[in-house]
């Protein structure tokens, strides 16, 4: 009983968001956990059925009681049959090496990102603030800026193209 309070209990939506899984590895724990849902249901079902059969009601009921006898005797030779299951234990072990992989490649890309942002925040940390930025410094860092105003200023050109209908006319004349 207390495992299935544990069960319900997780919130998979939660685990799903948090652990950023991939699209396979989500779809393969719904079908998984749709799969243990079934089953359960189906052996509670089975649970519930009573398991005796009344032979005597049978005797009384049909005229034939070598078929009964034949019955009887079937359900006491009746043996569990046993199945080798280490085939499915290994699907799930491969299952779950594919699983571990992925997390661990997962881990390592997140590590990969993490440390270029650690490296862009620090980059933007140590930048100097926008004030104290000269024409010269934003020309070294895109000289297709300088190249554009160098021929603007060999073309007459005075002003931006579309300057003023983006900011307006602030001249006082």
């Amino acid at each position: 009983m207390a495992s299935k309070a544990a069960v319900a209990a997780v919130d998979f939506t939660r685990i799903y968001s948090t652990l950023r899984l991939g699209k396979g590895t989500i779809a393969a724990l719904q079908a998984f956990r749709k799969r243990h849902g079934d089953a359960q249901r189906i052996q509670s079902q089975y649970a519930s059925q009573p398991t005796t059969v009344d032979l005597a009601h049978y005797r009384s009921v049909l005229k034939n009681k070598a078929i009964v006898d034949e019955a009887e005797k079937l359900l006491k030779d009746f043996k569990v049959v046993t199945y080798d299951v280490n085939a499915h234990i290994k699907a799930i072990e491969t299952f779950e090496a594919k699983a571990v992989e992925k997390a661990q490649a997962t881990a390592a890309q997140i590590d990969v990102e993490l440390k270029e942002l650690q490296a862009t925040l620090a980059n933007i940390e140590e930048a100097r603030p926008f004030e104290d930025l000269t024409v010269e410094d934003v020309g070294n860092a895109h000289p297709r800026i300088l190249e554009a105003v160098e021929t603007m200023v060999k073309k007459g050109k005075w002003t931006v193209p579309g300057y003023k209908e983006k900011f307006g006319d602030l001249s006082l004349m």
